[in-house]
């Protein structure tokens, strides 16, 4: 009975300290700092696989002091990891001190503190696409600057003024008149004259004839 005592109780205590170790420990605690986009954030990853609610705070140090507290946040762990975000606009090569406090089992940091990288987050660069150069319309087709559309008729020759006596040749094809006549603007006066010479020849040639007649019957 006494063995069987003795064999019971240290199966207790294993059992007692493998359920502590199994419950949650530090070192199932993880932090990193990372970027999204142009952004710094900070991670911190529970792989518990008990899942006991732990209270995670970050702190920003300044030469082993904490100069203020970035965020905190509750995490309950699974045996695949799950992991928590913390928005912080980090500067390269900065630290932090990530707390964790899981009671009764947990309340210390995350060692060592998390170092920053020593690259700053950086927006990615989006190619331009490059300018089509847009095309310029022929000067053919361009209106000049003060005209409009409407096409502005010529002015029509101007004729030379009748009776000019000028003796230059009439170009093929020229006034109707020239052609039917064969003469310029005169030839209508100097027919005229004619006509009046002829009529006045005729008067004089037939009152000659008159007095002729009456001259031989006396």
């Amino acid at each position: 009975m006494r063995v069987l005592g003795v064999v019971s109780a240290s199966a207790a205590l294993a059992v007692g300290a493998s359920g502590t170790a199994l419950a949650c420990n530090i070192n199932e605690f993880s932090a990193a700092a990372k970027c999204e986009g142009d952004k710094g954030v900070i991670t911190v990853t529970d792989v518990d696989p008990s899942g006991v609610p732990a209270t995670v705070t970050v702190y920003l140090q300044n030469n082993g002091a904490d100069l203020r507290k970035v965020g905190e946040q509750v995490v309950k762990g699974s045996r695949e990891g799950v992991t928590i975000t913390f928005a912080e606009d980090w500067k390269p090569n900065a630290e932090y001190r990530v707390h964790v406090e899981a009671k009764p089992y947990v309340d210390e940091d995350i060692k060592p503190n998390l170092v920053t990288p020593a690259t700053a987050c950086t927006k990615e660069a989006t190619p331009t696409p490059s300018a089509t150069p847009t095309p310029t319309p022929s000067e053919s087709a361009s209106t000049p600057s003060g005209e409009t559309g409407t096409p502005t008729p010529s002015a029509p020759q101007s004729t030379p003024p009748a009776g000019t006596g000028t003796n230059a040749p009439s170009p093929a094809g020229g006034d109707s008149n020239l052609a039917e006549t064969g003469a310029d603007s005169n030839t209508g006066l100097i027919a005229g004259i004619a006509a009046a010479l002829v009529v006045v020849g005729g008067g004089a040639v037939f009152f000659g004839l008159r007095r002729r007649g009456a001259n031989s019957d006396s």
